[in-house]
């Protein structure tokens, strides 16, 4: 099926369902590929170890994390 008979498809359907295809089309541009996933990802881990190492953030353990969230509902 090549671009002009999906064209003259889509362009029979009603409106309501045109407009449908048009918001997942668009979509589908502003999705983020895999790649750009993936590097938003390592950039965030990055920033992250960074934040540690430069002494930015501290890290703390499970238990006292769950010890600090258990306080804060008493």
């Amino acid at each position: 099926m090549n671009s002009t008979t999906i064209e003259q498809s889509v362009l029979g359907l009603p409106r309501s369902e045109r407009a449908h295809l048009v918001h997942l089309l668009l979509d589908s541009l502003d999705a983020p590929s895999e790649t750009d996933i993936q590097a938003i990802w390592l950039s965030e881990a990055s920033r992250r170890a960074n934040d540690i190492d430069t002494g930015k953030v501290s890290l703390m353990s499970g238990e006292e994390l769950e010890r600090q969230v258990q306080a804060l509902f008493k």
